[in-house]
C-alpha cells in the first residue's frame, strides 16, 4: 500500500526512532534535498525507509518534525484539525462539564490535545490563539475554521510570543486588540484582556486551585502576592467571605485591571503597587502577619541554564512569604516554571521552611486545572505546581 501523499513532502530519519513522544529533533533528520517550508505537512520515513507518520516540519527550528499523526490512512488536512478540536471541546463540555462552572477555559492544550505548538484559550465570546510551532501557525486558517464549528459567532485574537518566533523562524505581528471579554467562574466575574497585562488575558489555569482555596478563608486575613489581575484575592473577598484582603503586585497594569475586577463582583480588596521583596521585609519587620497567603509569582525562567538561580529567587520570596503566615495559618505557593520539577519545587519548599525555622504541613498538591491536560509522555506539556501546606508554628 502506498502510504505517502504524492503532493506532501517526505522527510526521512537518520536513526532508528522508536520513540511515542512527538517531537524529533533536528540532529535526528536528514535534511531534504527540496527543502519543505516551515510548518509545512509532511511523511515522515524511517532510516530504513519505513514510513513513520505525518508531522509538521520546519528546518530552521531544534524540534525538525511534531509528529501529529500515525495512521497511515489518516490525511492531517482541515478534516483532520475539525476531529481534533472537536474532541478537545468535547472533553472540556462533555467529560469535564465545564460550562456548568465556567464560561473561560482552555479549549486546546497542544501536545495534550494532539496538536503540537497550538494553545487555544476561551473568554466568553473570545477565542484566544497562540502559536508555539510554525506549523500550528501555518494552518491558522483550518485551526479557525473548526474552532468556528464548536463556538459559531466567536470573535478571534491571535498572537505569539517573539522569542517563539526566533526560534521557530516565522513572522507574525498578531491580531489587533480585541474588546475585552467578561467571563464568570463559579459566580466570580472578571475581565480577560489578552490586549492589556496577561497575553492571553487571564489565567483560566488555577480555576480550581482558586476554588479550592476560597473555602478556606472565610472571616480571615488574606495575602495575595504577585497578585496580578486579582483571580485569587477576588474569590478571597467575593466568594470566600475572607474579613481583609490584601494584593501586592509590581505591575501597575495589571493592578489596574484587579481593581476593575473587585469592582465588577463588589469586593472591598486593598491593592498594594511594590516589590514584594522590601514589602514583605517591612510587613515582617512591622509585625504584620496573616492566617492566609498566596504567593503565585510570573514565569522565571524558559532557560536550563538558569534553573539554579530560579530556584534560588524562589527560595528567597517563599521564605520571606512564609514569615508573615500567622503559626496555624495556609500557606499557597505556585510556580508556573515548566523547567522546574515538582520534585525540585518541593525540595525549595523544604529548605525555605528549614531557613524560615517554621514546620511546613503539606496538605495537598495540584497543579493546572483538568482543561490542561498532558501526555504522559509528554511531560512538557505539564508546568503549574500548587502546593497548598500550613505553617504550624
Amino acid at each position: 500500500m502506498n502510504t505517502t501523499h504524492t503532493d506532501t513532502p517526505t522527510v526521512r530519519l537518520k536513526n532508528a526512532w522508536k520513540s511515542t513522544h512527538p517531537w524529533i529533533f533536528q540532529r535526528l533528520v536528514e535534511k531534504p534535498a527540496t527543502r519543505p517550508k516551515s510548518g509545512q505537512i509532511v511523511e515522515v520515513v524511517g532510516v530504513d525507509g519505513e514510513w513513520i507518520g505525518r508531522g509538521f516540519y520546519n528546518g530552521h527550528s531544534r524540534i525538525a518534525l511534531r509528529m501529529l499523526e500515525n495512521d497511515p490512512n489518516v490525511a492531517v488536512d482541515a478534516d483532520w484539525f475539525a476531529r481534533k478540536i472537536a474532541a478537545a471541546v468535547s472533553l472540556r463540555r462533555d467529560v469535564l462539564r465545564l460550562d456548568e462552572v465556567s464560561d473561560a477555559w482552555r479549549v486546546v492544550h497542544s501536545e495534550g490535545d494532539g496538536i503540537s505548538g497550538l494553545v487555544v484559550d476561551r473568554y466568553a465570546d473570545l477565542l484566544v490563539l497562540e502559536f508555539f510551532s510554525a506549523g500550528a501557525f501555518r494552518h491558522r486558517e483550518w485551526i479557525q475554521a473548526a474552532l468556528r464549528e464548536q463556538f459559531p459567532g466567536c470573535r478571534f485574537h491571535m498572537f505569539a510570543d517573539e522569542h517563539v518566533q526566533k526560534q521557530e523562524s516565522f513572522d507574525f505581528r498578531g491580531t489587533q486588540a480585541p474588546e475585552p471579554s467578561v467571563i464568570t467562574e463559579y459566580g466570580v466575574r472578571f475581565r480577560a484582556d489578552p490586549a492589556g497585562a496577561h497575553k492571553t488575558g487571564f489565567f483560566a489555569d488555577q480555576r480550581e486551585n482558586r476554588e479550592w482555596l476560597s473555602r478556606q478563608v472565610s472571616g480571615k486575613r488574606v495575602l495575595d502576592l504577585c497578585c496580578n489581575t486579582g483571580g485569587f484575592a477576588v474569590y478571597a473577598k467575593a466568594r470566600g467571605g475572607a474579613e481583609e484582603v490584601v494584593g501586592v503586585d509590581i505591575d501597575a497594569d495589571v493592578l489596574a485591571i484587579a481593581k476593575g475586577n473587585a469592582k465588577l463582583n463588589h469586593a472591598q480588596i486593598k491593592f498594594v503597587q511594590a516589590d514584594i521583596f522590601p514589602w514583605l521585609r517591612d510587613a515582617g519587620n512591622a509585625g504584620e502577619r496573616f492566617d492566609v497567603v498566596i504567593l503565585d509569582p510570573a514565569k522565571m525562567t524558559r532557560d536550563r541554564e538558569q534553573v539554579i538561580p530560579a530556584l534560588k529567587k524562589y527560595l528567597d520570596m517563599n521564605k520571606l512569604a512564609m514569615s508573615v503566615v500567622k503559626p496555624g495559618g495556609l500557606f499557597a505557593t505556585f510556580s508556573c516554571t515548566g523547567l522546574v520539577s515538582e520534585d525540585q519545587f518541593l525540595d525549595m519548599l523544604r529548605r525555605a521552611a528549614f531557613y524560615s525555622n517554621r514546620t511546613v504541613q503539606v496538605l495537598k498538591v495540584a497543579g493546572a486545572g483538568a482543561d490542561h491536560p498532558w501526555l504522559a509522555q509528554v511531560q512538557e506539556s505539564r508546568y503549574l505546581k500548587a502546593v497548598f501546606c500550613r505553617v504550624l508554628d
